[in-house]
């Protein structure tokens, strides 16, 4: 995010270890497969984002702007713009209206491209009978006055993430939200921004063969509970090709294990490696972002992945 402002040499020095600090908060968050909410509750987290129209993070934009590098978007939940770039070309992230444009051109010039969250914590959009629509277009309806379409039009917006689990009936207070309504959240969001891909977080398989005529993409997020990565990976493109959907994938690395153990960096690059063996999946965002990522074993897992995400053939999330 670019601020025009002047600063005297002293306050300067001062400036690069602040933003270091800033920048090390993570973002919106929404859990991968073993957590209820869009957005974590959790006090202890370094950014509370319950609401996520509070944290207004302040990122200084690069001076020298950097191209996409090609391939499929590759990151994490909760991802700070200063990881984007070198190690990371993807994020899903919650941002609040009066952020959006800043958070964007401070993606777009570290060449990220990013799933944005407009609705938030599910608490905003559910009443006591559960998911409640006209509170969700509320939310949606915050961005409608903001001109971002220069990011959908050069590809800085990956795709715009409706709503999260929908098939959980922990999280809609026993219920869950059909697929017809997923559809119709979709249908909304075309009205405000036509051009802006719809995702869904649940696999396809929720879709039973049917056809959404306006959400262009569902999520598949690995586990080891659900079998092997790579029947896991075909199972997944088989039935988003059947419902004609684009597919997100990744890993629930902080959870994904046995016993919702957290994945070892062997099993990163394996269970990673197979699910990116697929030309289908148009992105790579897996659970979450934490520092380890960039240390050790770990590291070399994500530089290997990287790898992959980037060598791969570029495609639109629309199915």
């Amino acid at each position: 995010m670019t601020h025009t402002f002047k600063l005297s040499r002293r306050a300067a020095r001062f400036r690069a270890p602040m933003l270091a600090t800033l920048l090390a908060l993570a973002f919106g968050a929404c859990d991968a497969d073993e957590l209820t909410n869009t957005t974590t509750d959790d006090p202890s987290s370094p950014v509370n984002l319950a609401d996520p129209t509070e944290a207004a993070i302040p990122v200084e934009t690069p001076s020298l702007a950097t191209s996409f590098r090609g391939g499929i978007p590759f990151g994490h939940f909760e991802q700070p713009i200063s990881a984007f770039g070198d190690q990371f070309s993807g994020a899903k992230l919650t941002v609040a209206p009066g952020d959006l444009l800043k958070y964007l051109a401070g993606i777009r010039a570290r060449g990220g491209k990013v799933v944005l969250m407009f609705a938030g914590n599910d608490r905003h959009y559910k009443d006591r009978r559960g998911f409640n629509m006209s509170k969700w277009k509320a939310r949606i309806d915050r961005f409608k006055g903001i001109n971002f379409s220069s990011y959908i039009n050069d590809g800085t917006i990956t795709g715009h993430l409706l709503v999260d689990e929908p098939n959980d009936p922990e999280n809609w207070y026993g219920k869950t939200i059909s697929p017809a309504v997923v559809d119709e959240m979709a249908r909304y969001s075309k009205q405000r921004w036509s051009r802006m891909v719809t995702i869904v977080r649940v696999a396809p398989s929720y879709f039973r063969n049917r056809r959404p005529r306006y959400l262009d993409a569902a999520w598949a997020q690995y586990v080891t509970r659900k079998g092997t990565a790579p029947d896991f990976i075909r199972r997944n493109v088989a039935d988003a090709q059947r419902s004609g959907l684009g597919l997100v994938v990744g890993l629930n690395i902080s959870k994904g294990g046995p016993n919702r153990s957290r994945l070892s960096a062997s099993q990163v690059k394996s269970f990673g490696s197979a699910l990116l063996n697929s030309s289908y999946p148009c992105a790579f965002i897996s659970w979450q972002y934490e520092s380890y990522l960039l240390t050790g074993s770990m590291k070399d897992a994500m530089r290997m992945l990287r790898g992959k995400a980037q060598n791969r053939s570029s495609r639109s999330c629309r199915g």
